[in-house]
């Protein structure tokens, strides 16, 4: 870089070329000076002018007063943009790793502020997308007897199958797939695709029903929780030692071990997802426990909103001799202030 070249013969450039990549037209000093972030008089605009003429970043064509940017002036203009944009995704990627560490010193925090004021076990899970609709789909060639899905969601979820053909598939073929899948689920929440839609789509799609089969299994996919991909905050585990009917030591092992593996808990957290109330609230009493282990003991979960399709669930275990009304104010105080919180931080 020209070290004569001080920032307000770069903005000078940059003025420059963005109104000649707009206009096509050789640019003069007196269109430069409309730009508000100069605040410098024409005289000055064509003294610099004058001077990035003489560097060689932009030059005079003909006999026109105006100016027009050298290949020197575009590869300075590239590499100062080029810059600038790796700066604003270094900015974008500190931004979420500073934010996804402020939630997960949030979500502990809440589990371990829960257990203690209930005496009971807690548990809170890293918000995830709920109620996806189907942006965009795109069937490619990968070979001849492969094609791609790709699957995006409308908040950017994207899920990739690649599809086995029998026999080779032209391009005709696949752009009238591509149609009649974009046509008829662009928009379309996931979990309104019912039985019903897909047979419609297959008996569409003919003899290549089998392809839009798989495809529709990829975009099930993108919502479908995984129990081993979901993270879970505990605390007050050791609590549950506190009340007789659960501190037998069989008994006690299992719960503790739920606890530990988190995969029990993971299922109970699909459970309340599917099976909540309008006000986001599940209660299981002993026998009603989707989770065996548990039937000894009481549950109370809530849902919490991060916005855009996020949620969350928080919950408290205990005995079924729990205080209900007090775990039930606490989640609903909790869940209103961690709706708050956390989109704040976002």
């Amino acid at each position: 870089m020209d070290t004569r070249l001080d920032e307000r013969k770069k903005k000078i450039l940059k003025a420059i070329i963005r109104t000649y990549m707009e206009t096509g037209e050789p640019v003069g000093s007196r269109t430069i000076s409309k730009y508000a972030d100069l605040h410098v008089s024409s005289a000055t605009i064509r003294n610099e002018m004058s001077d990035l003429t003489d560097m060689g970043y932009i030059i005079q064509p003909h006999t026109s007063a105006g100016r027009i940017p050298s290949d020197k002036g575009y590869r300075l203009y590239v590499d100062e943009l080029m810059k600038e944009k790796e700066e604003e995704i270094a900015e974008v990627r500190d931004l979420m790793i500073a934010q996804t560490d402020k939630m997960d010193k949030v979500l502990k925090k809440v589990a371990r502020v829960l257990a203690s004021n209930t005496n009971y076990a807690a548990m809170v899970t890293v918000p995830q997308y709920s109620g996806s609709t189907v942006k965009f789909i795109q069937l490619s060639r990968v070979n001849p007897q492969q094609l791609v899905a790709v699957v995006v969601t409308d908040n950017n979820v994207i899920r990739n199958q690649i599809i086995e053909l029998d026999e080779e598939m032209d391009d005709e073929t696949i752009l009238k797939l591509n149609l009649l899948l974009n046509t008829n689920l662009n928009g379309v929440p996931i979990q309104d695709i019912n039985l019903g839609m897909i047979a419609r789509l297959k008996e569409q799609a003919g003899m290549h029903s089998s392809v839009v089969a798989t495809v529709l299994d990829a975009v099930a996919a993108t919502i479908s929780v995984d129990r081993d991909d979901m993270e879970i905050y505990t605390s007050g585990a050791t609590n549950i030692f506190k009340y007789p009917e659960l501190a037998d030591k069989s008994k006690a092992s299992e719960l503790i071990s739920a606890f530990e593996e988190k995969q029990e808990l993971a299922d109970l957290v699909k459970e309340h997802m599917s099976d909540s109330d309008n006000n986001g609230l599940s209660v299981y009493i002993g026998e009603e426990m989707p989770i065996k282990t548990m039937r000894d003991c009481s549950v109370v979960t809530a849902t919490y909103e991060l916005g855009q399709g996020m949620k969350g669930t928080i919950g408290i275990i205990g005995p079924k001799r729990m205080d209900y009304e007090n775990v039930v104010d606490s989640l609903k105080s909790l869940k209103v202030q961690l709706d708050s919180l956390l989109k704040n931080k976002t």
